[in-house]
């Protein structure tokens, strides 16, 4: 029999993260109330070039912890080459680190 009346209780981790990941560089911006918002993304595409994306519509975004790391994923769409791609971009708070995320 376990006793307990849930101090310790919190949210569980998710042990990784799901689909391919690309490091980026990411521009964004902090309103006054803390909140990230990305604007502007910079990845490298399989020729090596670097791609500029500027039109970034942000679904929704979420604090989540991924092995013990803190973290916010935003549900995006990002409008490349005439497509519009789903993809969730991931900002790693202790590593100070973005990575773009498809599935």
């Amino acid at each position: 029999m376990a006793f307990g009346i849930g101090a310790n209780a919190r949210k569980a981790d998710a042990t990784y993260v799901r689909g391919i990941q690309k490091k980026i560089a990411c521009e964004c911006w902090f309103t006054s109330t803390g909140k990230l918002i990305p604007l502007m993304v910079k990845l490298q595409d399989e020729d090596g070039q670097i791609q500029t994306i500027r039109e970034i519509t942000v679904h929704s975004q979420e604090k989540k912890m991924y092995a013990g790391v803190p973290s916010m994923e935003y549900d995006c769409t990002l409008a490349m080459e005439h497509k519009n791609i789903r993809v969730w971009l991931i900002y790693y708070q202790t590593e100070n680190q973005w990575v773009l995320n498809y599935r």
